[in-house]
């Protein structure tokens, strides 16, 4: 007997896809902030500015996280088609945010550190010098953040390429999850704009009355701004690249399906994560006293577009 024909029954498993707009964007950004980072650094060093030097050598490191935001897209865009990854490259995307949060938190550590000494043993800061620079490097952070704005905003677009094979009716009310990974590069862009202004404020402050101590508080400041933002990301991303989404709304909606739909049915087992910006996994095991298919149950949690894969499994009390 010749083996079926399966292909009716098979589909893709390219869940997301790579926002090319996206990467475009962080790709510039990534060029215009090591350009800046050089002007800060040398800046800093030549004019004995802490606030100004802990401002370039953090741009310094966002120059290196975006870079790695970079990396993410073009390795999920190649892999993409990668038989080896079971549920499609998005979560390169996500490890790569995870790292640049690391990176972050180890920036406002560094920050802390030099603040700290330089609050103990100040130095001579070049207010007239240091100034402009710190006003040219805010304007440079401004400009990044509004190339990663719209797509941080915008950044869910079509999720993915499953076709379950039946029409798709229901407009759930989810909200639409974004790129965590353009979020981590926008993230970056946003601690140096924090840390340029406030860089500025200690400066200004400085030079009209005396006050050199606000250059290393400001820094201080800066930093405990930035480890915050960090353990933000760090804890969004570690819950997606460990499957933590039981906690989801669509969890709540499977469960209500099977109740409205399958009176005589009980969930015995049930387990959903991402696979995408905006869509999930889900395997589910119902035990029933009378009969009824997978392929009904399938249908009722169709309604659910979020749903880009599921498997049942059904077992008689």
């Amino acid at each position: 007997m010749p083996a079926p024909d399966i292909a009716p029954f098979t589909h893709s498993h390219q869940f997301n896809h790579v926002d090319a707009k996206a990467e475009r964007n962080t790709r510039r950004v990534v060029y215009i902030t090591a350009a800046m980072m050089v002007v800060e650094i040398v800046g800093g060093y030549w004019l004995n500015s802490m606030a100004l030097l802990a401002d370039g050598w953090h741009m310094s490191s966002h120059a290196l996280a975006m870079g790695l935001s970079v990396m993410a897209y073009a390795l999920a865009r190649r892999y993409a088609k990668d038989g080896r990854f079971a549920f499609g490259t998005w979560k390169i995307e996500i490890l790569g945010g995870y790292s640049s949060a690391m990176l972050l938190a180890v920036v406002a550590a560094l920050m802390m550190i030099q603040s700290l000494q330089r609050l103990f043993v100040p130095a001579t800061i070049h207010y007239d010098e240091a100034i402009p620079i710190a006003v040219l490097g805010l304007g440079v952070n401004l400009l990044c953040a509004w190339l990663l704005k719209g797509e941080h905003g915008h950044g869910h677009g079509h999720d993915h390429g499953h076709d379950h094979g039946h029409a798709h009716g229901h407009a759930h009310g989810h909200g639409h999850h974004h790129d965590v990974n353009l979020r981590a590069a926008y993230l970056h862009v946003i601690a140096d704009a924090a840390t340029s202004v406030l860089a500025i404020v200690a400066l200004v402050g400085g030079k009209l009355y005396g006050a050199a101590w606000l250059d290393p508080v400001m820094g201080i400041v800066g930093s405990i701004l930035v480890a915050r933002w960090a353990f933000g990301l760090l804890r969004e991303s570690g819950k997606i690249l460990l499957d933590a989404e039981m906690d989801q709304p669509v969890v709540e909606e499977i469960r209500d399906v099977v109740r409205g739909q399958f009176a005589t049915a009980a969930v015995s087992d049930l387990h959903v994560w991402r696979v995408g910006r905006n869509s999930y996994a889900c395997i589910l095991g119902l035990v029933t006293t009378t009969p009824i298919s997978a392929e009904d149950v399938r249908r009722q949690l169709a309604i659910h577009e979020e749903l880009v894969h599921v498997t049942v499994e059904i077992a008689a009390a």
